[in-house]
């Protein structure tokens, strides 16, 4: 008996590590969720921006001000997407100003965290639209520590639910568009 139960002890941590994505006996159910709701924000994505998701990647940076949103054609010569993502990003550099959330809201079916401090808090936060090769980039600066906490969740939150693999840690800021880094004077 004492046997059959040290056995039977040795096997179960053996037998959960082979059995991890399945440790969750709701496994499958959260991982149609999952795809349904990645689907869903593709497909409303597609829709609300008037560009492909396919045709293009979107990235999500935060920095030590804030943050951005950068949306570049995937090919350089689909000047059709890259045209679309900048009237969609000068589009969004607007309506963030004046604290209109609704085609995050849309997009990702929920309100993205953050988006309520931003709200409430829209005049501590200057949103810059910049042309960059094959598509644009929304800055996002602010000076307020809890404004650029907002922005980081907000962020954060985009990078996960868009699905870019961008990091979610705060990297230093990005040049000005025509500025080159200063160089080392040995």
């Amino acid at each position: 008996m004492k046997l059959t139960a040290l056995i039977v002890f040795l096997a179960i941590p053996a037998f959960a590590c082979a059995q991890s994505e399945m440790s969750c006996p709701m496994h499958a159910e959260h991982q149609n969720a999952s795809n349904s709701h990645a689907a869903g924000v593709d497909a409303r994505g597609d829709q609300a921006m008037g560009f492909s998701h396919q045709k293009s990647a979107h990235h999500f940076r935060l920095f030590p001000d804030g943050g951005a949103i950068e949306v570049v054609a995937n090919t350089a010569d689909d000047t059709a997407t890259r045209d679309a993502i900048q009237a969609h990003l000068s589009h969004i550099a607007h309506m963030f100003t004046e604290g209109d959330f609704q085609l995050p809201m849309f997009i990702h079916d929920t309100v993205p965290p953050g988006v309520p401090v931003m709200q409430s808090r829209r005049s501590a936060i200057a949103y810059t639209f910049e042309p960059i090769p094959q598509g644009g980039r929304v800055r996002i600066v602010t000076a307020d520590p809890d404004v650029i906490k907002a922005v980081h969740d907000f962020l954060a939150f985009q990078i996960q639910d868009h699905r870019t693999g961008d990091p979610i840690e705060v990297a230093p800021a990005p040049l000005a568009p025509g500025t080159t880094p200063p160089t080392s004077s040995r």
